[in-house]
């Protein structure tokens, strides 16, 4: 088998369907390599204010941040801010959210891997109270 390349300008871009997204978000050349691999993985555009509903990923999820700035926090713990360049790591089935802060969008590659061939559980949405937290001091 020859190797695969994916042309940029062959990609589709679509919305980040509303029930899993608050604002406006850009998915573009998603991707789920076959059997025997579990990987998975997109392109991910938010604007500002635009981020995930809370979701969990069964064998835990990579984001690698190519440009912007974002929030991210894991149901009970503090939140976070990220920037482009760094790479998050959240842990399989930790409930979750990332997105763009309020005033600069973001974008990441997220990498994920399917169990009993399902990457993600979606959940309720993220409230503007939990978005607005304060972000903690690193």
């Amino acid at each position: 088998m020859d190797m695969e390349i994916s042309r940029k300008a062959e990609m589709v871009t679509v919305d980040g369907p509303a029930d899993y997204f608050t604002g406006k978000v850009t998915i573009t050349g998603q991707f789920q390599r076959p059997d025997p691999s579990r990987v998975s993985g997109a392109i991910v555009h938010f604007e500002p204010g635009a981020r995930t509903a809370w979701h969990s990923h069964p064998a835990g999820q990579t984001l690698i941040v190519t440009e912007g700035v974002g929030w991210t926090q894991v149901a009970g713990g503090p939140k976070h801010e990220f920037r482009a360049g760094d790479v998050l790591w959240c842990p399989a089935d930790h409930k979750h959210w990332h997105g763009a802060t309020p005033h600069e969008g973001m974008t990441h590659v997220a990498i994920q891997e399917s169990v009993d061939g399902s990457p993600v559980t979606w959940m309720e949405k993220v409230s503007d109270d939990d978005y607005l937290s304060p972000v903690a001091t690193d």
